[in-house]
Protein backbone atom coordinates (compact mmCIF):
# COMPACT_ATOMS: atom_id res chain seq x y z
CA UNK A 1 0.00 0.00 0.00
CA UNK A 2 1.31 3.79 -0.76
CA UNK A 3 1.64 6.14 1.76
CA UNK A 4 -1.14 7.83 0.08
CA UNK A 5 -3.46 5.15 0.32
CA UNK A 6 -2.48 4.59 3.91
CA UNK A 7 -2.83 8.33 4.77
CA UNK A 8 -6.19 8.03 2.99
CA UNK A 9 -7.30 5.16 4.96
CA UNK A 10 -6.02 6.14 8.29
CA UNK A 11 -7.41 9.61 7.89
CA UNK A 12 -10.78 8.18 6.85
CA UNK A 13 -10.54 5.93 10.14
CA UNK A 14 -9.35 8.67 11.99
CA UNK A 15 -12.47 10.82 10.92
CA UNK A 16 -15.03 7.71 11.78
CA UNK A 17 -13.92 7.17 14.69
CA UNK A 18 -14.08 11.26 15.61
CA UNK A 19 -17.80 10.63 14.48
CA UNK A 20 -18.49 8.35 16.50
CA UNK A 21 -17.22 9.90 19.74
CA UNK A 22 -19.22 12.78 18.79
CA UNK A 23 -22.41 10.81 18.40
CA UNK A 24 -21.80 9.19 21.58
CA UNK A 25 -20.95 12.48 23.81
CA UNK A 26 -25.02 13.43 22.14
CA UNK A 27 -26.32 10.36 23.32
CA UNK A 28 -26.55 10.93 27.10
CA UNK A 29 -25.85 7.52 29.18
CA UNK A 30 -28.42 8.21 31.65
CA UNK A 31 -31.18 11.10 30.40
CA UNK A 32 -32.90 11.45 33.64
CA UNK A 33 -30.98 12.10 36.86
CA UNK A 34 -32.52 12.26 40.47
CA UNK A 35 -30.32 14.03 43.02
CA UNK A 36 -31.12 14.12 46.71
CA UNK A 37 -29.33 15.80 49.52
CA UNK A 38 -30.10 14.71 53.20
CA UNK A 39 -29.72 17.02 56.24
CA UNK A 40 -29.78 14.76 59.33
CA UNK A 41 -31.97 15.53 62.53
CA UNK A 42 -28.96 14.26 64.66
CA UNK A 43 -26.35 16.37 62.47
CA UNK A 44 -23.32 14.33 62.90
CA UNK A 45 -24.39 11.07 64.68
CA UNK A 46 -22.73 8.27 62.75
CA UNK A 47 -25.10 5.90 63.55
CA UNK A 48 -28.14 8.22 62.04
CA UNK A 49 -25.77 8.36 58.94
CA UNK A 50 -25.07 4.52 59.05
CA UNK A 51 -28.66 3.97 59.64
CA UNK A 52 -29.77 6.02 56.52
CA UNK A 53 -26.65 4.48 54.44
CA UNK A 54 -27.99 1.24 54.56
CA UNK A 55 -31.77 2.70 54.46
CA UNK A 56 -30.56 3.85 51.12
CA UNK A 57 -28.38 0.77 50.10
CA UNK A 58 -32.26 -1.42 50.00
CA UNK A 59 -33.19 0.68 47.04
CA UNK A 60 -30.01 -0.73 44.83
CA UNK A 61 -33.10 -3.68 45.03
CA UNK A 62 -35.06 -1.50 42.86
CA UNK A 63 -34.57 -2.26 38.58
CA UNK A 64 -35.12 0.55 37.01
CA UNK A 65 -32.24 2.53 38.62
CA UNK A 66 -29.10 2.35 36.22
CA UNK A 67 -26.86 3.83 38.97
CA UNK A 68 -26.94 4.62 42.57
CA UNK A 69 -24.17 6.48 44.56
CA UNK A 70 -24.62 7.46 47.87
CA UNK A 71 -21.64 9.59 49.20
CA UNK A 72 -21.16 12.32 52.20
CA UNK A 73 -19.60 15.63 51.47
CA UNK A 74 -16.15 15.65 50.35
CA UNK A 75 -13.21 17.64 52.06
CA UNK A 76 -12.90 19.74 48.70
CA UNK A 77 -11.69 23.24 49.35
CA UNK A 78 -14.15 25.87 50.74
CA UNK A 79 -15.53 28.36 48.08
CA UNK A 80 -18.92 30.06 48.13
CA UNK A 81 -20.19 28.27 45.31
CA UNK A 82 -20.18 25.12 47.50
CA UNK A 83 -22.42 23.78 49.44
CA UNK A 84 -21.71 20.86 52.01
CA UNK A 85 -24.05 21.78 54.52
CA UNK A 86 -26.07 18.19 54.26
CA UNK A 87 -24.86 14.75 55.51
CA UNK A 88 -25.52 12.20 52.75
CA UNK A 89 -26.62 12.37 49.02
CA UNK A 90 -27.66 9.88 46.65
CA UNK A 91 -27.52 10.24 43.14
CA UNK A 92 -29.70 8.26 40.75
CA UNK A 93 -29.72 7.98 37.05
CA UNK A 94 -32.60 6.47 35.07
CA UNK A 95 -33.48 5.78 31.21
CA UNK A 96 -36.55 7.80 30.96
CA UNK A 97 -39.07 10.34 33.74
CA UNK A 98 -41.38 7.18 33.05
CA UNK A 99 -38.49 5.15 34.98
CA UNK A 100 -37.82 7.58 37.81
CA UNK A 101 -41.86 7.38 38.53
CA UNK A 102 -41.76 3.97 38.39
CA UNK A 103 -38.97 4.13 41.36
CA UNK A 104 -41.00 6.41 43.17
CA UNK A 105 -43.54 4.26 43.38
CA UNK A 106 -41.95 1.29 44.18
CA UNK A 107 -42.62 -0.49 47.89
CA UNK A 108 -38.52 -0.34 48.36
CA UNK A 109 -39.13 3.05 47.81
CA UNK A 110 -42.24 3.58 49.76
CA UNK A 111 -40.61 1.56 52.79
CA UNK A 112 -37.33 3.04 53.15
CA UNK A 113 -39.53 6.65 53.37
CA UNK A 114 -41.19 4.70 56.25
CA UNK A 115 -38.10 3.35 57.71
CA UNK A 116 -35.68 6.29 57.37
CA UNK A 117 -37.54 9.33 57.07
CA UNK A 118 -37.47 9.81 61.11
CA UNK A 119 -33.85 9.76 60.35
CA UNK A 120 -33.69 13.48 58.49
CA UNK A 121 -34.44 17.00 59.23
CA UNK A 122 -34.45 18.18 55.42
CA UNK A 123 -34.11 16.66 52.23
CA UNK A 124 -33.72 18.83 49.12
CA UNK A 125 -34.01 17.06 45.69
CA UNK A 126 -32.70 17.94 41.96
CA UNK A 127 -34.46 16.09 39.24
CA UNK A 128 -32.87 16.47 35.81
CA UNK A 129 -33.18 15.65 32.43
CA UNK A 130 -30.51 15.80 29.41
CA UNK A 131 -30.99 18.00 26.70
Amino acid sequence: MSSFDRRTVLSGALAAGVGASAAAAETPIAPMIHHVFFWLKNPGSKPDRDALIAGLNTLRGIEVIQQLHIGVPASTEKRDVVDNSYDVSELMFFKSVADQKLYQDHPLHLKFVKDCSHLWAKVVVYDSIAL
